[in-house]
């Protein structure tokens, strides 16, 4: 209980609540970005495409990161 009185969420509920819901939007928006590949509709490079999926890669590496780092542990460098 905190001091107001009311029940704390567990923080793994949150996370799996959170989670869940940020995935799911995730995986819509790719699919929704699939959807640009119909060339009757579109018109786009092949380095436009490389552009766009390099930056998904980067931002799924960067997320994926996150969640393996030791943050306690990590220095500053110049």
């Amino acid at each position: 209980m905190t001091a107001s009185g009311a029940s704390r969420e567990p923080k793994a509920d949150a996370f799996k609540r959170i989670a869940e819901k940020r995935t799911a939007r995730v995986l819509e928006a790719l699919r929704l970005l699939g959807q640009c590949a119909n060339r009757r509709v579109y018109d786009y490079t092949d380095a436009q495409v490389a552009k766009i999926f390099g930056e998904v890669r980067r931002a799924v590496r960067d997320a994926e990161q996150r969640f393996s780092e030791d943050r306690k542990n990590v220095k500053f460098e110049l």
